[in-house]
């Protein structure tokens, strides 16, 4: 199968489709440093295309893709953000789901935040999929148990056309590991720490993590530990001479992106860019359930062939 990513981002999402075995055909991205980073790590190409303001959708359709995926922008709906859904970013959903809609792929792929799910842009969005002629299938996944060693949960929208709803829940839920993924199980000791400081957005939230448990979801900000910082009861650890913060090229393992991955930019840029990336292993493991249906449906047709053909033989 082919796939065409928007808002690809710096990749993610298109590289772990790739790792499930799916061909990634073309990327469309609007923001130059991310584009940049896509380039360094992908062949195909990557389009800089505000996705917002689109008028001909042969751009899309002329790549033939059997399936759409993408992120849009989250962060008017993020519990990071402002959560006001009409500030404009939230627009660009519905402009995701009229691409689809036009194109009218077999497939779609949408992941977003998990409080997507309160807001009316997501109601306006399923509307058309579904008047377009998609089955959907949708699931909040917790990342930490589809081989990320992160508690980073993420809303995940599947449409196919001409099928029924709920058709991938199976797969999707037997899929999943049973324990959570911790930094030590994935990394081992490769760290060279044992805890680290992850900035919380309030002092009421702990802020020092152990490699022995997932790592709370890795966003756009990463900083030292303040002069002065009060240990929270939740911390694991007193000494804080023993704890420092991830380094940036640690937060994009934690993100599963693999070691030989380019990163170019300024730090600033690399950490939200980091922050703003689907981990890789999760979209490999939509990918791979997506692959398990597709193999599964087709063993059933050849079984029923067989069968029709043995009672015409009788």
């Amino acid at each position: 199968m082919k796939a065409i990513d928007l808002f690809a981002g710096c990749g993610g999402l298109s590289l772990g489709f790739q790792k499930a075995g799916i061909g990634i055909t073309g990327a469309f991205e609007y923001w130059k440093p991310a584009i940049e980073i896509y380039r360094a790590n992908f062949d195909h190409p990557v389009f800089e295309t505000d996705l917002s303001q689109i008028e001909d959708y042969s751009i899309f359709s002329n790549l033939q893709p059997d399936i759409i995926i993408g992120g849009p922008p989250c962060q008017d709906f993020s519990s990071a953000g402002k959560r006001n859904e009409n500030n404009g970013r939230g627009d660009l959903t519905v402009h995701y789901a009229e691409i689809v809609g036009h194109v009218r792929p077999e497939w779609f792929v949408m992941e977003n935040v998990e409080r997507i799910l309160k807001t009316e842009k997501l109601k306006e969005a399923k509307k058309i999929f579904i008047e377009a002629g998609y089955g959907l299938c949708e699931i909040v996944l917790d990342a930490s148990y589809c081989g990320v060693p992160q508690t980073r949960k993420r809303y995940i929208l599947i449409g196919k056309l001409g099928e029924t709803n709920h058709f991938m829940d199976y797969y999707l839920t037997k899929n999943q590991s049973k324990t959570q993924m911790s930094i030590y199980d994935y990394l081992g000791n490769s760290l060279g720490i044992e805890y680290y400081y992850r900035h919380p957005r309030s002092y009421a939230r702990r802020g020092i993590f152990s490699i022995y448990e997932p790592s709370p979801t890795i966003r756009g900000v990463n900083r030292p530990i303040p002069k002065g910082y009060t240990k929270h009861g939740g911390d694991p650890v007193d000494d804080l001479n023993r704890v420092r913060p991830l380094t940036t090229k640690e937060r994009t393992y934690i993100q599963t992106f693999p070691e030989n991955f380019q990163w170019l930019g300024s730090k600033t840029e690399l950490e939200q860019i980091i922050g703003n990336a689907v981990p890789v292993n999760l979209a490999k493991f939509v990918g791979d359930c997506i692959q398990e249906y597709v193999n599964d449906c087709k063993a059933k047709k050849i079984k029923r062939r067989e069968t029709i053909l043995d009672f015409e033989y009788l």
